[in-house]
């Protein structure tokens, strides 16, 4: 955890905290996708993390897969946005949290594929069909029905509000 975050947890405790994500999806050569299984929780999920306060979505995409897995990546594309229900979790310590994810392709261009053992507690490299089987979060599911899809539109959940009756 972050000390930002250590600091707001102090002030408001296991109270939900609505934060932005970042993450990349990694693709190596014959287009199978990177995923790490995660220590809390265990399911497999695609690196990344909190943005922190001034950092860029992009910036923390990059750092995330560094600290999670040791790959220095550059970003390929943008994938889209993602947020809503499926983006909302409480950790083992009680500490609740809704996100917004922002979503990159990206390419390993340096070091080493070597995890922390805090955060990632293993990693491979799957097709569509692997991963499908793995035990993933509904929002890692549903980001990976989109991110397999190739194209350059911008993933966004349609909207669904409408003003009240008038």
């Amino acid at each position: 955890m972050s000390e930002y975050m250590s600091g707001l947890r102090a002030k408001v405790g296991h109270d939900l905290l609505f934060v932005s994500a970042s993450g990349t999806y990694v693709f190596d050569a014959e287009r199978r996708l990177l995923l790490i299984r995660h220590a809390e929780g265990g399911r497999w999920t695609n690196p990344g993390g909190m943005v922190e306060p001034f950092e860029t979505p992009a910036d923390a995409a990059i750092r995330e897969t560094w600290e999670e897995t040791g790959l220095l990546v550059e970003l390929t594309r943008f994938i889209g946005v993602f947020g809503g229900r499926d983006h909302h979790i409480t950790y083992g310590s009680g500490d609740e949290m809704a996100y917004v994810a922002f979503a990159f392709e990206a390419r390993v261009v340096g070091g080493s594929l070597v995890l922390d053992g805090k955060e990632s507690l293993e990693a491979r490299y799957v097709t569509r069909e692997e991963a499908f089987l793995l035990d993933l979060s509904p929002q890692t599911r549903r980001a990976l029905s989109v991110v397999f899809e190739e194209g350059d539109g911008t993933y966004f959940d349609a909207p669904t509000w409408a003003p009240p009756a008038v």
